[in-house]
């Protein structure tokens, strides 16, 4: 194999070791509570065993003294304390002690890697985010409101050509008759211009006492399931009220659809308050 290989086998590795390092290191640690919890059973006839002799090796030193005072009372059995036991015992639980501590390592890195990167990805998002909001202003100022609905419509038209209607269900809310289309998730359903105004007013109240709303609360108030990101992204009352974009356009079949988009979208660290 040739140096040139060799290197790039290595950085692929390590590149593949970086990138699932959290799940490797959950992985280890669950495995590494496990081990640590056979090996702890596995120590106690050990323990066990050592504690009677202890015992015995105690009686015996009782039976001693008894004889050299001439004293004609049986021994007791002595009894071990607490602190004796760990004292007689603790030798035998070192490998589970050590497997069970580095376990804990493992699981603890597991969960510092996903917390930098959330932290890495919820930075990206908000400069990506702050970055949209500016051009979306500067097209305003440059071409005015009129211009940037028509630009914004055409935006609209654009995801719903590519995301036909016929490939995808409606879902049915019995809150309107109107094909609705969100941006976020690419879920079509019918629904109503007022209807969904009235659930952005119903959240936004709940925003300004609550801080903080998810995307899943927003589709409940609409009438729609819950998404899997629903629960991890969401609104802060930091940014700014919900407030959502309507876009008119047509579906592949000439039906009118309303488009719904966010002027601040839901992001990461929605929770986060400052």
């Amino acid at each position: 194999m040739s140096k040139v290989n060799l290197s790039r086998m290595i950085n692929t590795v390590t590149s593949q070791l970086a990138k699932h390092s959290p799940e490797l290191l959950t992985g280890l640690g669950i495995a590494g509570m496990i081990t640590a919890t056979i090996l702890a059973v596995k120590a106690t006839p050990k323990a066990i065993k050592k504690m009677d002799e202890e015992k015995d090796r105690r009686t015996q030193e009782n039976i001693k003294a008894a004889e050299d005072s001439g004293s004609e009372e049986a021994a007791e059995v002595s009894k071990l304390d607490p602190i004796d036991i760990v004292k007689v015992t603790w030798k035998c639980y070192i490998p589970a002690i050590v497997t069970g501590v580095v376990s804990i390592a493992c699981l603890i890195g597991a969960s510092s890697v996903n917390a930098n990167r959330n932290a890495a990805l919820a930075a990206a998002y908000s400069l990506s985010e702050t970055a949209r909001m500016e051009y979306k202003d500067k097209v305003i100022e440059t071409l005015g409101e009129k211009k940037e609905q028509e630009i914004r419509d055409k935006v609209a038209q654009d995801k719903v050509t590519n995301n036909p209607v016929r490939q995808s269900e409606v879902i049915l809310t019995d809150r309107g008759d109107t094909l609705c289309y969100d941006a976020i998730c690419g879920r079509y359903f019918r629904s109503d211009i007022d209807k969904i105004r009235q659930a952005v007013n119903e959240l936004n109240k709940r925003l300004m006492s609550e801080m903080y709303i998810s995307l899943n609360e927003f589709y409940y108030e609409l009438g729609l399931l819950a998404v899997d990101i629903g629960e991890d992204v969401g609104w802060n009352v930091d940014d700014g009220l919900i407030d959502v974009d309507f876009s008119s356009t047509l579906a592949e079949d000439r039906t009118p659809c309303l488009v719904l988009d966010y002027r601040y979208a839901p992001r990461w660290d929605f929770r986060k308050l400052s």
